[in-house]
């Protein structure tokens, strides 16, 4: 109890200091921005004429255009392949994978700044990119990286919300309570309540998501080890970009460690709109709800076994073939053997399959050439570069499945894993600070450009069966 009291102390300070800091950024939205584009507020103003002429244009001389038809099996099966929405950051293609605005991942990983030349994404860069669709430079990257720790203080009640929760707390229900807790800063209910003109209800969401970005490093840094570590908190290093001071905050300081960090929060960031987080988000914040109340929403769906939890999921199965045979060296026919045990269960291979890719997940891929350089001998990779060779013909033999092949959670356990972050349990955490920077600047984008209250169309059964047979 000493400890906290001393840790609320200390919190409570952090919050003086961050209220000045919060009442300047506070009215930044009210103020004439910078002309200088190393702003991204700036270079954000600059674009969102253009988008909206564009959207105008569509409506006005297209709004007829059919864009497919709508089946009974769309309807039964989760409206899989039912084009419903626009999002801006980035698109799936079933063959190719996830594009950030219209670049691989291969591509991004050339083209965006590292933190040193040839290095990994930094998780800044693709903010940049997701919102702007531009590729920046490393000094508009640094500025960025800048204001985000400017806009880092947690004030002291959302520590103390996270601690009024048991310890043995799911790390993802913490962690939503966290964000909730940092609503109460809202811009945009500030704003809103206020009677700012809709035109504007972008520079407000600009400031949450801002905020909200930010801050959620500090808030999964400290649920972590309120729960692992004894509740010692790691301070934010200034030096130290996005994802480094993430991994440092959570403990870890091991250049190789950082570096993944990087690219965790980049491959993560973003998978286009319909993925249940990212969709959640853009629902919620339809009816103007503010961004710290779409992205809690989003971190619930998150938390659903067949999203977000299943990277946890991945690395467990992997432990439990290993606690099979007693080691991580098996044959192939070990594994099939253990892989058709699985499926006879009724049980599925966990880290395989997707609702839209129907080949690897390049996400995987990128995961699988960091492991290949940075730890080839790591038992545990050699298991999941196994896995790869024997999962795919068996789940191709069962006629069933459409991917067989591995996502991006068949690969991230093993890594974290191998540097030090072996608590399973909180991976889905780390997915979901990275889905921020998907999900944030879709919603400034909403706001910009007018996105209406999302309202489709539902039917009872029975209306599903006349309509059926009328059709027949």
């Amino acid at each position: 109890m000493a400890f906290f009291r001393s840790v609320s102390a200390l919190s409570r300070l952090r919050s003086r200091v961050g209220q000045q800091s919060n009442l300047a950024n506070s009215v930044r939205w009210l103020q004439t921005p910078s002309s200088s584009n190393t702003d991204l507020y700036s270079e954000l103003k600059e674009l969102v004429p253009e988008y909206q002429e564009r959207v105008k244009k569509l409506k006005k001389d297209h709004g007829s255009v059919e864009l497919g038809k709508i089946t009974v099996d769309m309807v039964l099966g989760g409206m899989r392949g039912m084009t419903a929405l626009v999002w801006l950051g980035s698109a799936v293609d079933p063959d190719e994978g996830i594009r950030f605005r219209g670049m691989s991942i291969p591509e991004c990983q050339k083209k965006l700044p590292g933190a040193f030349p040839g290095g990994e994404p930094l998780p800044e860069a693709v903010l940049w990119l997701l919102l702007t669709g531009k590729i920046p430079n490393k000094e508009q990257v640094d500025s960025l990286s800048q204001e985000l720790r400017s806009r880092a203080t947690i004030p002291d009640y959302a520590y103390k919300a996270i601690d009024a929760l048991p310890v043995s707390a799911h790390p993802m229900t913490q962690f939503t309570t966290g964000v909730m807790a940092l609503q109460v800063q809202s811009e945009f209910q500030k704003a809103y309540g206020s009677g700012i003109a809709k035109a504007r209800y972008w520079e407000p969401t600009y400031e949450d998501t801002m905020n909200l970005i930010a801050r959620l490093p500090a808030i999964a840094a400290y649920i972590y080890r309120r729960i692992f570590k004894d509740g010692k908190i790691i301070p934010m290093d200034d030096s130290l970009d996005y994802g480094a001071n993430y991994a440092h905050m959570l403990g870890f300081d091991d250049p190789e460690m950082l570096e993944f960090m990087r690219l965790y929060i980049s491959i993560h960031s973003d998978h286009e709109g319909g993925n249940v987080s990212s969709h959640t988000a853009h629902l919620v914040s339809s009816p103007l709800s503010d961004p710290y109340l779409a992205f809690a929403a989003a971190l619930n769906g998150l938390a659903g076994p067949l999203h977000g939890l299943a990277n946890q999921e991945v690395l467990r199965w992997i432990r439990s073939i290993v606690a099979e045979f007693g080691t991580p060296n098996i044959s192939t026919e070990q594994l099939a053997d253990y892989i058709n045990k699985t499926l006879s269960k009724g049980q599925v291979v966990p880290g395989y399959g997707h609702g839209v890719l129907r080949q690897t997940d390049p996400r995987y891929t990128c995961q699988r050439e960091f492991a290949l350089k940075h730890l080839p001998n790591d038992p545990l990779f050699q298991l999941v570069s196994k896995i790869k060779e024997v999962v795919p013909p068996i789940l191709t033999k069962l006629g069933k499945v459409k991917n067989p092949w591995p996502n991006v959670d068949a690969h991230s356990g093993v890594l974290l894993n191998y540097y030090g972050l072996t608590e399973e349990n909180y991976y889905t955490v780390l997915f979901g600070v990275s889905r921020s920077f998907g999900v944030g600047p879709q919603l400034i984008w909403d706001r910009a450009l007018g996105m209406p209250l999302e309202r489709p169309k539902s039917v009872t059964l029975e209306k599903l069966e006349q309509l059926c047979a009328k059709s027949s």
